[in-house]
C-alpha cells in the first residue's frame, strides 16, 4: 500500500507539472489536434485519480494489506466503532483529504455546468429579442457592425449566430467556411470539452496543468473546425474569413459571445494555415493513443491490481 501511495504521487506530480509543460511547448499538436486533445484528457483525468488515489491509499496503508481489505476495515471504523489502532492523525488527514478532494472536484463540475448552463439560457433568451431569423436552419443574424460568428450549443436548441458586418464583409465562399467551422464546434461537442477544462480550472486554478491544458484545449479545437472547414474551401478562403473576421473584430467592439477565441489562437490559426505541415504519421498517432490509455490505465492498475494479486495469493 505504501508503495502503490508513493507511485500515485510520483504519477501525480509528473502528469501536474513537467508533462503538461512540455505537451504546450510542443509543436506537433498543431499537426494531430484530435490525437492531442485526447491526450490532454488522459493527462487531466489521470493526474486527478493519481491525486486521490495516492491520499487514499496512503491513508488506508495501516488499515490493510490491500487496498479492499483496508477499505473494509474503514468501512467498520466509520460505521461499526471498530478499533482505530494504527491509524495516525497523518493517514486520517490524508483520507480526509481525498474525500474532500473528490467532492471538491465533483462539485466544480456540476457548478461550472449550472453557471454555463444559465449564461447560455440568458443568451438566448437576448437573442430571441435582437436577432432575426435567416433561411438556413439553425441560424439568426443579430444587427452589428463588427463580424460576428459564434455558436450557442443546446441540443436541438443549439443556433449559429451571425451578424449583418459579417454578412457585409465575407464574400458567399468565406460565408460558408465560418458557417462550416461555427458548426463543426456543434457537431463535435466541443462545449463539452470546454465546460471540463473549465471546471478544472476553477477547481484547480493554482495547478499548471489545469491552466495550460485549457489554453491548449482552446486553441485545438478551433484547429479541429478549421479542418473540417478545409474540407469544403480552399486554404486561402478559410485564411481570409479568419483574418477579415480578426481585423474587423477589433475595429468595432462586437457584442460579448460565449467562450471567444483569443487573439493568440487566431494567430496560432492562421499561423497553421499559412504554415502547413503535414500531419503525424499513423505509427506516431498509435502510439500517442497507447500513451493516452497506459495514462489512464495506470492508476487503477496502481490500485486494484496489487490488492488482486494479493487475495489471490493468500
Amino acid at each position: 500500500m505504501t508503495f502503490t501511495a508513493w507511485a500515485l504521487a510520483a504519477l501525480a506530480i509528473v502528469l501536474a507539472w513537467p508533462a503538461p509543460i512540455v505537451l504546450s511547448r510542443s509543436r506537433w499538436p498543431r499537426r494531430s489536434p484530435a490525437t492531442a486533445m485526447i491526450l490532454w484528457q488522459a493527462i487531466g483525468l489521470a493526474g486527478g485519480l493519481s491525486m486521490i488515489g495516492a491520499m487514499l491509499t496512503w491513508g488506508l496503508a495501516p488499515l490493510g494489506d490491500n487496498l479492499f481489505s483496508a477499505l473494509n476495515r474503514l468501512i467498520c471504523i466509520v460505521f461499526f466503532n471498530a478499533s482505530v489502532e494504527g491509524l495516525l492523525f497523518w493517514h486520517a488527514f490524508a483520507l480526509s483529504a481525498a474525500g474532500l478532494l473528490g467532492a471538491h472536484l465533483l462539485f466544480t463540475l456540476a457548478l461550472t455546468y449550472f453557471r454555463i448552463a444559465r449564461q447560455r439560457k440568458r443568451h438566448r433568451e437576448l437573442l430571441l429579442l435582437l436577432s432575426s431569423p435567416t433561411e438556413r436552419p439553425g441560424t439568426v443574424v443579430i444587427n452589428h457592425a463588427a463580424p460576428v460568428a459564434y455558436c450557442l450549443p443546446g441540443g436541438a436548441r443549439s443556433v449559429t449566430v451571425l451578424s449583418d458586418g459579417l454578412l457585409d464583409l465575407l464574400s458567399p465562399q468565406e460565408l460558408r467556411a465560418v458557417l462550416t467551422h461555427e458548426n463543426t464546434h456543434l457537431l463535435q461537442r466541443h462545449h463539452l470539452l470546454l465546460w471540463a477544462f473549465a471546471a478544472w480550472k476553477s477547481a484547480l486554478p493554482w495547478l499548471p496543468t489545469s491552466k495550460l491544458a485549457q489554453r491548449a484545449v482552446n486553441e485545438l479545437i478551433e484547429m479541429l473546425a478549421d479542418d473540417a472547414a478545409l474540407r469544403v474551401v480552399e486554404e486561402e478562403t478559410l485564411v481570409r474569413s479568419i483574418a477579415l473576421v480578426a481585423a474587423g473584430g477589433a475595429e468595432a467592439e462586437p457584442p460579448s459571445p460565449p467562450q471567444t477565441a483569443p487573439e493568440d489562437t487566431t494567430a496560432a490559426r492562421l499561423d497553421r494555415l499559412l504554415h502547413p505541415q503535414p500531419p503525424l504519421s499513423l505509427a506516431a498517432r498509435a502510439s500517442i493513443l497507447v500513451v493516452s490509455i497506459l495514462l489512464l490505465a495506470a492508476p487503477t492498475a496502481l490500485l486494484v491490481v496489487p490488492a488482486l494479486l494479493s487475495m489471490t495469493v493468500s
